[in-house]
């Protein structure tokens, strides 16, 4: 079978959902676009930086809140409002290049 060269519908709502979530409090639960995203995006170029971008922005306040000494109940709770925004953007930031990677994806190619 020969892999998408551009993202799905399913993946692209997964990568709005991540931010959505992540603003709304549900930061734990975010887990679950972001790893609809990382697995099934497209493994082009461009699509593979912007999965490692959800990624990292899971996974690293994810560790955080595991591996540190606090106190948190939820990992929500343990986002300050700045790491909060951070991931967000980042969230959103992957999701908009999902989209303009479909988008080129779905182009027609010039011709000369």
């Amino acid at each position: 079978m020969i892999a998408p060269t551009r993202p799905s519908r399913g993946v692209l709502v997964a990568a709005w959902a991540f931010p959505v979530m992540v603003l709304g409090q549900f930061a734990l639960l975010a887990g679950i676009p972001a790893a609809i995203v990382v697995a099934r995006a497209p493994r082009s170029a461009p699509a593979r930086w912007w999965t490692a971008l959800v990624a990292t922005a899971y996974v690293v306040p994810l560790a955080v809140w595991l591996l540190g000494p606090g106190t948190a109940p939820s990992l929500s709770k343990s986002l300050s409002p700045a790491a909060t925004g951070i991931v967000a953007a980042a969230g959103a930031a992957a999701a908009v290049g999902l989209h303009f990677a479909r988008r080129r994806a779905a182009a027609p190619l010039p011709t000369s």
